[in-house]
């Protein structure tokens, strides 16, 4: 049954069941099966269907957040008996890039504040980190800003403000970024990815056109291919990638530069584990 709750807050959180099944990976057909069954297990309906739409009705609305409850206390279960007795459990998740740098710093200075803490560091992108924090599978999540709007019961805690610039292979002749970009090979940030949908909105905006050749969602990988002379490439500037290598040079984008903002996502703090504060204060000392 908890993956049923699971869909169902999925539903709920997104909108639609199309839309709730694209985020968890499954058919609109299974997201209504798995309502369905949930809805039979227990006894009532959850939602008003009218044609394609669906709108939580008030049983619908009180399910939500007992569904809510019970997701994180089951993701719970796997905690140690004795973690109680040795500081608890922090569940972070992190985008690559900042695991070694404001992660790394803020988890020093955690570890002198508790230092029978617990932590379990989860990798992935901002978009499964999210999905994770919303099934209350981890406690908070340092990821790239969303380029939608935030849930009502999450707390956004701004870090970093990265800004974007052209890198080129070092041999590669040209100061001027806007023919680069047009001219050469482009490696594209993955669109998927939050990042990536930043490069997509500035070149649609600025009416440029480029030669995609490869596309990756992984900053070191595109710093690496263009110092293979591979082609081009937008990205924001990570500090856990400075200095770029020798074969690589970086071109402003001047008044035109855009930021990419990395923060932290937690649920508001009645719904939070303490640690999970201080570890968010150590952050922003970080």
């Amino acid at each position: 049954m908890i993956n049923e709750l699971r869909t169902f807050i999925a539903v709920c959180r997104h909108g639609t069941f199309a839309a709730a099944g694209e985020r968890i990976g499954l058919t609109q057909s299974a997201v209504s099966s798995q309502v369905k069954r949930l809805e039979e297990a227990l006894g009532f309906e959850l939602f008003e269907r009218t044609g394609r739409s669906a709108t939580l009705n008030a049983a619908g609305q009180t399910t939500l957040a007992r569904a809510e409850e019970i997701c994180a206390l089951y993701a719970k279960l796997g905690e140690l008996p004795d973690d109680a007795a040795s500081g608890g459990l922090l569940r972070i998740g992190a985008i690559a890039s900042a695991q070694s740098t404001l992660v790394a710093r803020a988890l020093a200075r955690l570890r002198k504040q508790q230092p029978q803490l617990r932590v379990h560091v989860s990798p992935g992108v901002s978009m499964r980190l999210m999905d994770e924090l919303d099934a209350g599978t981890i406690d908070a999540a340092v990821i790239i800003r969303p380029p939608f709007g935030i849930l009502p019961e999450l707390a956004w805690q701004p870090l970093v403000q990265e800004p974007y610039v052209l890198i080129a292979p070092k041999k590669l002749p040209g100061k001027d970024w806007r023919a680069l970009l047009q001219e050469q090979p482009f490696l594209r940030y993955d669109r998927a990815s939050f990042g990536g949908r930043m490069v997509e909105r500035f070149l649609r905006r600025e009416g440029i056109a480029v030669n995609d050749s490869i596309e990756l969602d992984e900053i070191a990988g595109l710093i690496h291919m263009t110092s293979k002379g591979l082609g081009v490439a937008l990205v924001p500037l990570v500090e856990a990638h400075l200095p770029l290598p020798a074969g690589v040079r970086m071109l402003s984008l001047g008044e035109l530069t855009f930021h990419r903002e990395v923060g932290l996502l937690q649920r508001k703090p009645r719904a939070s584990p303490p640690a999970a504060a201080q570890f968010a204060q150590c952050l922003r000392e970080a």
